[in-house]
């Protein structure tokens, strides 16, 4: 069979197939599940480059399968993904699709530009990545979640919607602006798992400010 297949590509298969399931409930309107989608595939990717990285005996092909399929994968889960939630919700005017779009093509740069730097530093060194350049396209796994929670501290509707515009925006601008961004260590991505965990759970089970959301939209 084509391919690799080992434990070390699990989590990026679970990803994908997570945000592909979240593109299936955002387009027939089950808002929650799809950002429950977008925190799984989040979650996965906190973790796979690190038990990819306990195969020691990789070979380079190995590596350069990963680099790829990880940047595949992310620009799925990631950039499609958000596109087709922040769509579903009201991000679907003319100036909203090209501020999408804009946002979806800052994300592939990105992670274009990601594989040709990630590549040749695998080349020179097995150490872990201590720092990102600029911000990780992965962010929104975080970040829309959250913004969803925090919908019900907006005085309306229309305010929300302004803020999710200037959002999607600044994320795009950041992902392909050059600026060093700090890894988190263990401890803090536990604590960005507990976070994001936190904000699925409200959306799925206390759905206040989603179901506003949905029924405004249906």
């Amino acid at each position: 069979m084509i391919g690799f297949w080992d434990y070390t590509v699990i989590l990026t298969y679970v990803s994908l197939a997570s945000a592909i399931s979240g593109i299936f409930c955002a387009s027939s309107g089950y808002l929650q599940w799809a950002v429950a989608c977008l925190a799984i595939s989040g979650f996965c990717d906190m973790f796979d480059g690190k038990i990819a990285r306990t195969k020691k005996n990789r070979t380079e092909d190995e590596k350069c399968f990963g680099i790829q399929i990880d940047s595949l994968c992310d620009i799925v889960c990631f950039g499609i993904l958000p596109i087709v939630i922040c769509y579903k919700i009201g991000m679907n005017h003319i100036y909203s699709m090209i501020i999408l779009i804009l946002y979806g093509l800052a994300g592939l740069i990105r992670l274009a530009y990601f594989n040709v730097a990630e590549e040749k530093r695998q080349n020179e060194t097995d150490e872990a990545r201590k720092y990102y350049q600029g911000l990780p396209i992965t962010s929104m796994a975080i970040i829309l979640p959250v913004l969803f929670v925090a919908s019900p501290v907006f005085p309306s509707h229309q305010v929300f919607m302004i803020a999710v515009h200037i959002i999607v925006a600044l994320v795009g601008i950041l992902f392909i602006t050059n600026f060093k961004f700090r890894k988190p260590d263990t401890i803090e991505i536990i604590l960005l798992v507990v976070m994001v965990a936190a904000a699925v759970a409200v959306i799925i089970f206390v759905e206040r400010s989603f179901w506003r959301i949905i029924h405004i939209y249906r």
